[in-house]
């Protein structure tokens, strides 16, 4: 899809790709109503002008849209080669080991218990070692220190969500 097909969508048909991006939709809303933009320039900078707006419920919406890693087969599968995860991006990586990949359900598990949300990170270009890192390392935060880490993780998926649309 050009910039310019995304301006002259439907407002209802920009909506829902908006919501595709970030399902918040205090955020969906006004992206699909300040069309037209005249560049990805303007749009990035529209949808970041809107990330102060938002407050703890719209995170929290956004965050529910994200798929919970909570087994063992859907982690292997999603982290079965680094090289595959990271798009290329990280030539001859390893399988992810199955000690690791139980470390990171056991992590999300505990994640999720502790703050009443899932674990939101940019995944992009990062191996199941490195997210398990992440995610043991923000597992002592207080909920207000990762509900601002996690808003801001959301931010960076849907930028590139953004580019991904265009």
């Amino acid at each position: 899809m050009t910039l310019e097909e995304l301006n002259q969508l439907p407002a209802e048909a920009a909506l829902t790709l908006f919501r595709d991006c970030c399902a918040a939709d205090a955020w969906a809303r006004p992206m699909a109503e300040m069309r037209p933009f005249q560049s990805i320039e303007s749009l990035h900078s529209a949808a970041h002008s809107l990330w102060p707006s938002l407050t703890e419920a719209d995170w929290l919406e956004a965050f529910e849209a994200h798929p919970k890693i909570g087994d063992i087969k859907s982690l292997r599968s999603k982290y079965a080669s680094t090289e595959a995860m990271a798009s290329g991006e990280q030539s001859g990586a390893q399988s992810a080991p199955e000690q690791v990949l139980m470390r990171l359900k056991e992590g999300n598990e505990a994640y999720e218990e502790k703050f009443g949300f899932i674990f939101i990170v940019c995944a992009t270009g990062k191996s199941a070692q490195e997210m398990l890192a992440l995610l043991e390392a923000r597992l002592p935060n207080s909920r207000e220190a990762e509900i601002d880490i996690a808003a801001a993780e959301q931010a960076k998926i849907t930028h590139i969500r953004l580019d991904k649309l265009l």
